[in-house]
């Protein structure tokens, strides 16, 4: 299992671009595995046909995408391409999937991160992965990690704000707040004492409450 916080582990597999060691793959940038049930299945098809439309808005914030299905390279390949036929609908410009699908027949990577759907059972009896989400920094370490079941499909636009935060609050000393957007206010951490916060964040604003605490500070996004 990986941990959040942890480094993600390094795993060597095949996939529709050769062979790859995660780690190497990842190099400088930030990534995202997600798993999949099965090829030449619905809802996964819809999922990455998304993933290849918002391909420029992942590499804007420097993140690599990484799938991960328990099929063959070979149908990987020949999923690839109804992939980007249903993303082309209504007359769009077809784009080529630029990201690589790992190949898991024996379900080895699926087991070591707790990928497994217990409600999802193929021919064989033997259950398919769900949909995880694994968000691993440029430092290698697990920073998010969502894990859907095979029925219900991922919401990609949550997970490019996500990213968002993650990357804003890495370097910045701040929080995001619910259905937080860029460009939204922040938060100023409570940790932060309110002398240092006045330097640091002039415009922020302590919100008054009943308790009459001041822990509760919006600032407008650094």
């Amino acid at each position: 299992m990986a941990s959040l916080g942890k480094v993600f582990p390094d795993f060597e597999a095949d996939t529709t671009q050769g062979r790859i060691r995660f780690h190497e793959w990842l190099g400088d940038s930030w990534g995202i595995l997600f798993s999949h049930p099965a090829d030449y299945t619905p809802v996964c098809t819809t999922e990455l046909a998304r993933v290849v439309d918002y391909t420029d808005k992942f590499k804007a914030r420097n993140v690599k995408m990484i799938a991960l299905s328990c099929d063959s390279v070979e149908d990987h390949l020949g999923w690839s391409k109804d992939v980007e036929a249903f993303n082309a609908r209504g007359g769009k410009e077809r784009k080529d999937m630029t990201f690589p699908i790992i190949a898991d027949p024996e379900r080895t990577l699926a087991v070591k991160f707790g990928m497994l759907d217990p409600d999802e059972i193929d021919a064989k009896g033997i259950p398919l992965p769900a949909r995880a989400v694994f968000i691993v920094g440029a430092d290698k370490k697990l920073k998010l990690s969502i894990l859907y079941p095979a029925t219900t499909g991922r919401n990609f636009d949550e997970i490019i704000r996500v990213i968002d935060s993650l990357q804003l609050t890495a370097t910045k000393r701040v929080a995001t707040p619910v259905d937080w957007k860029a460009g939204d206010k922040c938060m100023v951490l409570p940790n932060i004492p309110a002398a240092e916060a006045k330097d640091i964040f002039p415009e922020h604003e302590t919100v008054h409450l009943p308790s009459g605490k001041t822990y509760l500070r919006l600032t407008p996004q650094p």
